[in-house]
């Protein structure tokens, strides 16, 4: 069904992020283009084998942060709105990626450091 989504449960990173990720990346790099339907909740809950409250609450960001839309009973879509943000961050994604590359940190401490960089970007209040 989503072959591009893969959940690994050994990682420290929480299914909910991981499957919210790769879809971002994925829309991003325009690998799921607009107008594309995702699988419902239930079906990706268990085809990755993982709660369906979990792949709710991806889509659910997703949703907050423009990346996809919710059509009533007519399924998830990636959305038209946010691709030229999600294009930016993309190319940020990459600068950062091959920063990390070039001096040599292991993936997870470079997730570590850009979750407190946006932890400390977060608006309060």
């Amino acid at each position: 069904m989503a072959e591009f989504i893969r959940v690994d449960p050994t990682s420290k990173v929480p299914p909910y992020e991981q499957i919210r990720t790769t879809v971002a990346m994925a829309a991003a790099a325009g690998e799921l283009p607009v107008g594309y339907r995702l699988p419902t909740v239930r079906a990706l809950a268990g085809d990755l084998s993982v709660a369906v409250n979990t792949v709710a609450r991806a889509y659910r960001e997703l949703e907050q942060a423009g990346v996809v839309e919710t059509r009533g009973r007519s399924g998830t879509f990636i959305a038209a709105a946010g691709d030229d943000q999600r294009a930016e961050a993309l190319a940020a994604a990459r600068a950062y990626a091959e920063v990390i590359s070039r001096v040599g940190l292991d993936h997870d401490e470079a997730v570590d450091i850009l979750r407190a960089a946006l932890d400390s970007a977060r608006p309060t209040g």
